[in-house]
């Protein structure tokens, strides 16, 4: 198997995605940039995070039109699997591979701390080595992490269990106070309806080895690997 990271101008968690997959999963990966109109014949696709093209506009609002991402979109329609983390979530959503959009944080400040992730669903290639109700703790890094999406979509995610996961307490609890940026339904991350492409806004990359606080994150890599295994 094979990974690719992509790298945008701006870009800034491209090593630290590029490092778990080399160094902790063992694993082939190469980077893509962002002029490239190919993926190199890679097997799964890790959007990172950072400030694509600077942010201008808004969030991945440049970055959606860049030649690579026209080549994950055929990629994700062909049923590759795509992982966006922060900035990759944001322009996994302006590129219409996820609904809803990423606003500014509801205080208005950049959060930048550790947060508590409840897995809603195990029913994914990235999260199939967890278990439904399972708690993570994430970092999180971003100002434009306040999810929202229309009621019908809402609905959509809801019924087809594709909420993959919710801000919460330490003890699993969805309240108010858990919910860093005032995402709608304390949504931290959501799949795509056929369940290949996923966005969150914590950062797994920064948590898949203990020296860094938790290892949690690597739960979401190694989901991943294990999916492409079993292909």
């Amino acid at each position: 198997m094979k990974f690719g990271v992509l790298v945008f101008p701006g870009s800034n968690c491209d090593h630290d995605t590029f490092h778990v997959i080399a160094e902790v999963a063992h694993q082939p990966v190469t980077f893509l940039w962002h002029d490239s109109e190919h993926l190199s014949g890679v097997d799964a696709v890790l959007v990172p995070g950072g400030f694509a093209y600077g942010d201008y506009l808004r969030t991945g609002a440049i970055a959606r039109f860049s030649p690579v991402m026209q080549a994950v979109q055929q990629f994700a329609a062909g049923g590759g699997m795509v992982l966006g983390i922060c900035n990759g979530f944001q322009i996994l959503t302006e590129a219409g591979l996820l609904p809803g959009a990423l606003m500014r944080n509801e205080g208005l400040k950049y959060i930048c701390k550790q947060v508590h992730l409840r897995v809603e669903t195990a029913d994914s290639p990235f999260t199939n080595q967890l278990a439904k109700g399972d708690v993570l703790q994430i970092p999180i890094g971003h100002m434009e992490g306040n999810y929202f999406c229309t009621p019908e979509d809402l609905h959509a995610l809801e019924a087809e269990d594709r909420i993959a996961f919710r801000y919460v307490n330490p003890q699993g609890d969805v309240t108010a106070e858990a919910n860093p940026n005032g995402s709608l339904s304390n949504i931290a991350g959501v799949l795509n309806a056929n369940r290949n492409v996923l966005g969150m806004m914590p950062h797994p990359d920064r948590s898949s080895e203990e020296l860094l606080g938790s290892a949690d994150g690597w739960k979401i890599f190694a989901s991943m690997v294990e999916a492409l295994a079993v292909r």
